[in-house]
C-alpha cells in the first residue's frame, strides 16, 4: 500500500457532474471520473504527448485523449485492449462523511511501452545527387473523364525541361490522386497537439498525404506547385494541403526546429478570370513562413481578364502559347539555379532564426 496522503476533493454530488473533469491539487493534475455510480482518479497527462486526459471523454470504460485519442482505463490506467503496457498512475479514492477524498501517492507508476517511430521521424539527410524537382498539382477533376488542365500542362512543361534538359531528377504529385483526410486542427486544441509528423498521418495509416511530407521535408530541392483560380483564389485542393502542412511550420515555434532548409519554392497560376497576384501573395506568404526561400520571379501566371468567360479560348490560348510553355522552363531554370547556389552556401549548418517566434517551451508537466 502506498504511504497515505489524503485530501478532500470536497462533496460526492458536486463531483458527480462533469462525468469526467481536470483537477488541481498539491501541484498534481488529476482526471477524476464519475460512470456508475463510481468515481476513478488517473494521471491527467497522456503518455503521448502530454495531452489533458481530464479534458477528453469517455468511452465505457476509457478515457480519449482529446488531443490524438489514445485511451486509458478511467479507474485503473492501463492503456486499452493491445496497449495494456501503457499505463498512467492511478490514484486511490475513499468515500467519508459524503466528500470524495483522494491519496495524492500514486498508487501505480507510469509505463510506457516502447511504440516504433513513424518513418517520418527520421533525421532530414540530403545526400549528393541531381537538383530534385518535385511538381505538385493542385486541380481537382473527375480522373475517369480527364480533361485539359491549364495549370497541370504548364507544370508537366516545367518537369519535362528540367529532367531531359536541366538534368535534374523530377517527381510529379496530383493530389487528385491522394485519399488524404483535411486539416482537423489540432493546434486550436494546444500548439502541443499539433505534432510532427501530423497528428492524422501517425494516427491513419490509409492517409496519404505522407507522399507531400516525404517529398517537401525530404526529397526535393525545388517545389513548384500548380493552381487554378478559384473564385480568386487558389484551389480547395491546395488549400487542404497547406493547413495540412501547418504540422511543418509549427516546430519552429514549438521545438525550435526548421524542417524546410535549402529548399526552393516557385509557382504556376492560371485563371480564365484574374487575381492572380492575390493568389501569389497567399502562397508566397505562406512557403515563405514554412522556411521555403524563391528565384526571381517566382511564378509565372495566366489570365484572360475579369470579363473573359469564354473558357473554351482560355484553354485553346494555354494549349497553343510559345510564351507561357518557355515561361514554364524559364521558371524551372530560375528554380533550380537558386537551389544550387542555396545548397553550395551549406546553410543547412546554420541555426535559422524565425523573426517575431521565438520557440516556446513546453508547459506541459511531464511525468516519468
Amino acid at each position: 500500500m502506498s504511504e497515505e496522503n489524503w485530501h478532500n476533493l470536497g462533496s460526492l454530488d458536486v463531483l458527480k457532474d462533469p462525468s469526467l473533469r481536470e483537477i488541481s491539487i498539491e501541484g498534481k493534475q488529476i482526471a477524476l471520473s464519475f460512470q456508475d455510480g463510481e468515481f476513478g482518479a488517473v494521471d491527467n497527462f497522456c503518455n503521448h504527448v502530454g495531452g489533458p486526459l481530464g479534458k477528453g471523454r469517455l468511452d465505457g470504460e476509457y478515457i480519449v485523449c482529446p488531443w490524438h485519442n489514445w485511451q486509458f482505463h478511467r479507474k485503473t490506467g492501463v492503456g486499452q485492449p493491445g496497449f495494456e503496457e501503457d499505463q498512467v498512475p492511478q490514484y486511490e479514492l475513499k468515500i467519508e462523511n459524503d466528500n470524495l477524498l483522494i491519496n495524492l501517492q500514486a498508487k501505480t507508476k507510469r509505463k510506457k511501452s516502447p511504440h516504433p517511430l513513424h518513418p517520418l521521424s527520421r533525421a532530414i539527410r540530403r545526400d549528393d545527387g541531381p537538383i530534385r524537382v518535385v511538381g505538385i498539382s493542385t486541380t481537382a477533376m473527375d480522373a475517369k473523364n480527364p480533361r485539359y488542365s491549364t495549370s497541370d500542362k504548364l507544370l508537366e512543361v516545367a518537369l519535362e525541361h528540367a529532367k531531359n534538359e536541366l538534368g535534374a531528377e523530377t517527381l510529379l504529385i496530383k493530389l487528385n490522386d491522394l485519399k488524404f483526410r483535411t486539416c482537423e486542427g489540432y493546434y486550436s486544441k494546444s500548439a502541443n497537439a499539433c505534432t510532427w509528423p501530423c497528428s492524422i498521418t501517425q494516427m491513419d495509416s490509409d492517409d496519404e498525404l505522407d507522399k507531400v511530407y516525404e517529398a517537401l521535408v525530404f526529397w526535393g530541392d525545388v517545389i513548384m506547385v500548380s493552381t487554378p483560380i478559384r473564385w480568386g483564389a487558389a484551389s480547395a485542393l491546395y488549400y487542404k494541403m497547406v493547413e495540412r502542412m501547418n504540422c511543418i511550420q509549427n516546430q519552429i515555434t514549438i521545438a525550435d526546429r526548421s524542417l524546410i532548409k535549402n529548399k526552393v519554392a516557385s509557382f504556376i497560376i492560371t485563371g480564365g478570370q484574374d487575381n492572380i497576384q492575390a493568389v501569389a501573395g497567399q502562397m508566397l506568404g505562406f512557403f515563405a513562413e514554412s522556411g521555403f526561400v524563391f528565384p526571381p520571379y517566382p511564378y509565372i501566371a495566366h489570365s484572360r481578364g475579369w470579363t473573359a468567360e469564354d473558357m473554351e479560348r482560355n484553354i485553346e490560348y494555354v494549349e497553343n502559347s510559345t510564351d507561357l510553355k518557355e515561361g514554364a522552363k524559364d521558371l524551372v531554370h530560375r528554380s533550380i539555379e537558386t537551389a544550387k547556389i542555396v545548397l553550395g552556401r551549406k546553410l543547412s549548418d546554420e541555426k535559422l532564426v524565425h523573426p517575431g517566434r521565438k520557440a516556446q517551451k513546453l508547459k506541459v508537466e511531464k511525468k516519468s
